[in-house]
């Protein structure tokens, strides 16, 4: 059975639990999902949902200090990582209140030949359900239900069974904003109700943002049923360093890169890819300062043994650690890894948390080599003094976003996901709005 409690990861203190949702309450939140489609969905404007979602907007921002705080109790996120998350996520709901009637607007198509005319009409599909993640409770929630919510679409949400508290927060906020019932209804599911959701003929797509498990069984599952999927699955982001005017500046990107979130960021920068030049320079200096940040306690005692688990593997197979201590419960030291060979299982791995591996390469083409022998394609960092250069170099990573002399520089306007294992679809910016609407066709003739 799924438990969903907040347990400080700080303490270990078990805080609160909340009940799990019986069948009866996950058919019913269906039901509200669908009716408030076929009643609201398709009858309100994109003028009616929008100033909805700029209320949404301002609800976070008046509640922040409520919301951040939730977050920092649940899965330990560090408190000003917290409040930025407020803000963004604000950010998102006002871009979709500014932007989506041009969006969703009608599309003329030049006809070929014939009279009259054709068009696109953007439509909503119906009721999705969302799942969502631990690390980002409010980000994850308004990179999908923003963007569905100015469609008409309606939101079914289950949320990680860390973040019980932020869930029913958001749950309330939509309510106060003034979204009718069900057009977001928040569930304490199982994994076996997940499945039940999906499987219902009202239910028109899923969204999930995890781990490759979940992504791949819930993909099975939509598959059977002839859903849609949205997925943004786990990353390995590379790190490429190919010039630099100032390598101090450089470094400081490189640790802010891999620290946000205390390393659990799926587009964290994980792998740092060094030119042989610039290598002993910036490998004293990052781990350095890597070694001086300091790093609030992991998402739970488990995220940090498991991490521990492949930092060791990766040392009994040849790589060199340098760490700033011991693992205390869910706090996990930070560390720098060198020397991890392509035959060692870590190499291809995930690492969630505050810990980096950094490799030396010769030139440009085993930079991208490097960068490009993982499963994952979520995100990635070139940097260089050559402009040229980030130019082919962006165009022949495996990524689907590129981040070119910057961190951080992620904003609403800009589309999110991957490609290979770490998923597909994209959330965020105008493609975000695409991908859960009916283009429908429609041909006139005078």
């Amino acid at each position: 059975m799924t438990q969903y409690a907040v347990t400080d990861p700080s303490t270990g203190k078990l805080v609160q639990t909340y009940p799990t949702a019986t069948d009866a309450e996950i058919a019913a939140a269906v039901d509200t999902a669908a009716a408030a489609y076929d009643t609201w969905g398709r009858t309100s404007t994109v003028a009616d949902r929008t100033a909805l979602l700029r209320r949404v907007a301002e609800l976070h921002r008046e509640r922040g200090a409520e919301l951040a705080a939730a977050m920092v109790e649940e899965m330990g996120k560090p408190l000003s990582d917290a409040e930025a998350e407020v803000d963004f996520s604000a950010a998102i709901y006002d871009y979709y209140a500014d932007n989506a009637e041009r969006f969703l607007a009608d599309e003329p198509i030049q006809l070929g030949e014939g009279e009259g005319t054709a068009l696109i009409r953007r439509t909503p599909v119906g009721a999705l359900l969302g799942i969502m993640p631990w690390n980002f409770p409010l980000y994850q929630v308004a990179r999908f239900a923003a963007p569905n919510l100015a469609t008409g679409n309606t939101v079914v949400l289950k949320h990680a069974p860390q973040c019980p508290h932020s869930a029913a927060l958001l749950q309330q906020l939509f309510l106060d904003a003034g979204f009718p019932e069900g057009a977001y209804v928040n569930v304490y599911a199982t994994n076996d109700q997940v499945a039940v959701i999906i499987a219902d003929p009202r239910v028109q797509g899923v969204s999930l943002t995890g781990s490759e498990r979940a992504g791949a069984a819930v993909a099975e599952i939509a598959g059977r049923h002839l859903k849609k999927v949205v997925l943004e699955l786990g990353g390995s982001d590379p790190f490429v360093v190919l010039g630099s005017d100032d390598l101090d500046a450089t470094v400081r990107a490189a640790v802010a890169a891999r620290m946000e979130n205390t390393g659990q960021a799926c587009n964290a920068a994980k792998r740092m890819i060094v030119h042989e030049d610039l290598y002993d320079g910036f490998v004293s200096r990052f781990t350095a300062e890597m070694l001086a940040a300091s790093a609030a306690p992991l998402s739970s005692v488990a995220a940090a043994e498991r991490l521990e688990e492949q930092v060791a593997r990766a040392v009994s197979e040849g790589a060199s650690l340098a760490s700033a201590g011991e693992r205390d419960g869910a706090h996990y030291p930070v560390g720098v890894l060198t020397g991890v060979e392509r035959s060692s299982v870590t190499y291809r791995e995930e690492l969630f948390g505050p810990v980096a591996m950094v490799f030396k390469v010769r030139d440009e083409d085993e930079a991208v080599e490097v960068s490009n022998d993982t499963p994952y394609g979520l995100g990635s960092y070139v940097f260089t003094n050559d402009a040229a250069q980030a130019a082919r170099v962006a165009d022949r990573l495996d990524a689907g976003m590129v981040f070119v002399n910057c961190v951080g520089a992620e904003g609403a306007e800009l589309p999110f996901g991957g490609v290979k294992r770490s998923g597909f679809g994209r959330e965020l910016g105008r493609f975000g709005i695409e991908e859960f609407v009916n283009k429908k066709l429609i041909r006139t003739v005078r």
